[in-house]
């Protein structure tokens, strides 16, 4: 069968498109071209690293953008973050060995890559899980945003009030002596008068001496009262003034309150957080959303501890074993020539 030109292309394009992927699981490409069995293998971890990056760059993006509000910058930092996240997930997956034994045993060594694994996962969920759930976290950042406004205004009001009252209880106090002072005198005086016209006390009409020491004592009153109200009157009108002014700071302070957006990155996590709590159908989805991204984390580890040893891992055990010894040779080759030259040293 002869192929066109465009089947060829196509080819090309495929055979392109897998050895990059192998790039991405961080393959070894010459020894993978030997080994055409393991190839889907490794094409689809190098795919599962790949897109994991880019979901991991799409993820920062959002999040940078969320942070400065700039698509310039969201783009600049989610494509490095997106390139920091694929090369670490290609460094896990690259230093894993298929080695010789239990799977317990291969686990066990790739348990501090697991972990990583979980943590970029959560780190990468967690962006794409705001914007999924960007319409009630909006709505609910309205609310929490209102709730600010309402305590900034509720804790000056409450300081205001503490003060206001403790002035009032002042002013109260001090006309409460006046008021107190003057009924003492009225009552003094009717009794006075009572007397002298022969309406109460003794019931005689006249000026006698019981009206006398009732006059003595109105008198006195109406001294005190004179007295408490040339005290108490100026520090009154004080306290007033400063209640006033009181007053007038409270009002200026309270105009000054201005409902600051509250929608930045801790906003939103908090809001989301609040909505699982009252939402169940929203909890049980982040959970799940989170769940996914740790399956797609996690799925070129998976790969790779649940796979048989296949070609690939004996060539690439030869090789590396070759180094190996080969360094060893050299390290031994130069000992060697290291002994000989300070024993032609010695004797000569």
């Amino acid at each position: 069968m002869v192929y066109r030109p465009k089947d060829k292309q196509a080819q090309n394009n495929m055979k392109s498109l897998k050895e990059f992927f192998w790039f991405c699981s961080g393959a070894n490409i010459s020894l993978l071209n030997r080994c055409p069995t393991d190839a889907s293998k490794y094409t689809g971890m190098g795919a599962a690293v790949f897109f994991t990056g880019l979901l991991a760059a799409l993820s920062g993006g959002y999040a940078f953008f969320t942070v400065f509000e700039n698509p310039f910058w969201a783009l600049a930092f989610g494509l490095v973050w997106g390139i920091i996240i694929f090369n670490l997930d290609r460094f896990i997956v690259s230093t894993m060995r298929k080695k010789k034994g239990g799977w317990a045993k291969e686990l066990f060594i790739a348990s501090p890559r697991i972990v990583l694994a979980l943590m970029l996962a959560i780190v990468i969920s967690k962006p794409l899980e705001l914007k999924i759930f960007s319409k009630e976290i909006n709505r609910k950042l309205v609310i929490l945003e209102e709730g600010i406004f309402q305590n900034e205004i509720s804790a000056i009001e409450s300081r205001y009030q503490n003060q206001g009252q403790a002035l009032q209880n002042q002013i109260t106090l001090l006309k409460a002596e006046v008021t107190d002072k003057t009924q003492t005198r009225d009552e003094l005086a009717a009794a006075a008068r009572s007397e002298a016209d022969g309406t109460g006390g003794s019931m005689q009409r006249a000026a006698g001496p019981i009206y006398q020491l009732k006059k003595v004592d109105a008198d006195q009153a109406q001294k005190e009262l004179v007295a408490a109200e040339g005290r108490n009157a100026p520090v009154i009108q004080q306290k007033e003034a400063q209640y006033t002014k009181m007053i007038a700071e409270k009002e200026a302070e309270l105009a000054q309150i201005k409902r600051n957006p509250w929608n930045g990155m801790a906003a939103q996590l908090e809001a989301l957080r609040i909505l699982g709590e009252e939402n169940r159908a929203i909890f049980i989805a982040n959970i799940f959303i989170m769940l996914l991204f740790i399956m797609l984390e996690c799925t070129p580890i998976i790969v790779k501890l649940i796979a048989p040893r296949g070609p690939y891992d004996e060539l690439l055990e030869i090789r590396e074993h070759y180094y190996k010894n080969h360094n060893l040779e050299k390290i031994a080759e130069m000992d060697h020539a290291t002994h000989e030259k300070l024993k032609y040293l010695v004797n000569s």
